[in-house]
């Protein structure tokens, strides 16, 4: 059943209207904090997770050399005092 009242289907159009500008206004409030976030976050020199993982490979591998070679001065230092 619709209503023949002029005040009520002018309300109903207000009502319509003021939920669209609402929607409307959501999503650009969406669209302007993505925007900051992607100038905020741009402008920091960040690295990607590969490359997080290769130099942390890389530093792994580095370690292990090191821990080989001083176990090797130090056989070579214990050599020398023995001879």
């Amino acid at each position: 059943m619709q209503s023949e009242n002029p005040v009520i289907a002018d309300f109903v159009k207000l009502l319509n209207s003021a939920a669209g500008t609402i929607a409307g206004m959501g999503r650009e409030a969406g669209e302007n904090a993505r925007e900051k976030a992607r100038e905020i976050f741009g402008g920091l020199d960040l690295v990607s997770r590969e490359e997080f993982d290769a130099v942390k490979e890389l530093a792994a591998t580095a370690r292990e050399e090191v821990e080989t070679l001083k176990a090797r001065i130090d056989a070579l230092e214990a050599a020398a005092k023995g001879e």
